[in-house]
């Protein structure tokens, strides 16, 4: 076993996605120069996840084309790894332990533990053959039952994930089925115009929609699970998918003390926790934004580099701080969608289309004030619209 001072690093990575990845590279490029160690739980290091419901999923995109690390970067880097999940985090001593039984002790510890999916909490629910899309493992799993003889598969959920994979499923040849509890997809963040739009997309794309649905029950069986609605006739499908949200894996933090709120990690707009030593960033943490004026609690794929590469900075000594506006893009078959928001509501949400039908939605709040901006092939208006949120303009009405 090593022990504290066998084992001392200088920044201490937990987490291998692109919050930790972004960390690791920006504390080098912002002169940090001591050991470094990333541990990850993921037996696949740094990969990138929006193409696992896109190209990777149809087949189109490889393993090597998703590596978050170029080969050899981590050598460049100086940079050592670790497989042996952490068990313990003991800020007071600046030390963690793994499963392994080794610890290690660290000047900076980066907390970049992501999410995980959450479970639909409905009998049957947890069955380990329900499927569910987060990491590179789930997403060859699926990907083997599409392509293995699979005729019917179901989707349950509408947020942006399960859109993008029903389309994905749909272009592989399968009948797809995507249930929803909201009256459209992305309804309820995004208003009724653009989930409008989605739902077309889909069915474009011949997935069938099941909406203001409500599950009671998925019954596993051998060949087929069949999918209990509370009105209407079952559904019953090849493949299930659960696409109903993702919690934050702040466990490891909240048994260290760190303050929580909404079940992540409170950090100021340096990434900085409450105890010495620690930040966090990524899906973890509710980070304070400093455009915002408040902390936010963010998933997207752009905030968790952006927050890695705070974190990196801060590690390093270095002076940077989280104050831009959350963003991600998102593509349904043939649409992208991009999008950029604070996240807590709106007020009024107003569409202006444009030819060949492009269209940007402006978010506003009570007082008129950008709250966010959502587009299809308007990319001067989602800059402008990223702006105006950080600025709290109103939008070119």
């Amino acid at each position: 076993m090593a022990t504290e001072y066998e084992a001392a690093v200088d920044l201490l990575i937990i987490g291998s996605g692109p919050t930790g990845v972004s960390a690791l590279r920006s504390y080098r490029d912002r002169g940090g120069s001591g050991r470094a160690l990333m541990i990850s739980d993921d037996p696949d290091l740094a990969y990138e996840r929006p193409p696992l419901s896109k190209d990777y999923l149809r087949g189109t995109t490889g393993e090597d084309d998703i590596r978050l690390l170029e080969p050899g970067e981590l050598d460049k880097l100086s940079a050592e790894t670790s497989t042996s999940p952490v068990v313990a985090l003991d800020p007071g001593r600046h030390l963690v332990r793994d499963l392994a039984g080794s610890s290690w002790s660290y000047r900076w510890c980066v907390l970049a533990t992501g999410s995980q999916p959450q479970l639909l909490p409905v009998p049957g629910g947890d069955d380990p053959r329900i499927l569910r899309l987060r990491t590179l493992e789930d997403a060859r799993s699926l990907r083997a039952a599409a392509t293995s003889g699979a005729r019917t598969a179901a989707v349950i959920g509408s947020g942006f994930i399960g859109c993008e994979a029903a389309a994905s499923l749909a272009r592989l040849g399968l009948n797809v089925t995507l249930i929803s509890d909201e009256t459209a997809p992305q309804q309820r963040r995004l208003g009724a115009a653009a989930a409008g739009r989605i739902a077309g997309w889909l069915r474009e794309d011949r997935v069938q929609l099941i909406t203001d649905a409500t599950i009671t029950r998925l019954d596993v069986g051998s060949d087929a699970v069949t999918i209990a609605l509370e009105n209407g006739p079952s559904v019953q499908a090849d493949i299930v998918l659960t696409a109903v949200g993702a919690r934050p894996r702040s466990d490891l933090a909240a048994a260290a003390g760190l303050a929580m709120k909404e079940g992540r990690i409170l950090t100021d707009a340096r990434m900085r926790t409450v105890l010495d030593g620690v930040l966090a960033a990524g899906d973890v943490a509710m980070a304070f934004n400093a455009a915002a004026g408040r902390p936010l609690a963010v998933e997207h794929w752009g905030e968790a580099l952006r927050m890695g590469e705070i974190a990196g900075a801060t590690a390093a000594g270095a002076e940077d701080e989280w104050q831009n506006a959350p963003g991600f893009w998102s593509q349904v078959g043939d649409h992208q969608l991009k999008y950029a928001a604070w996240g807590d509501g709106f007020e009024q949400a107003q569409l202006r289309e444009h030819a060949g039908g492009a269209f940007t939605i402006w978010y506003t709040d009570r007082t008129g004030a950008t709250v966010g901006v959502l587009t299809h092939e308007r990319d001067d208006d989602y800059e402008q619209g990223t702006e105006l949120v950080e600025t709290a303009a109103k939008p070119p009405l």
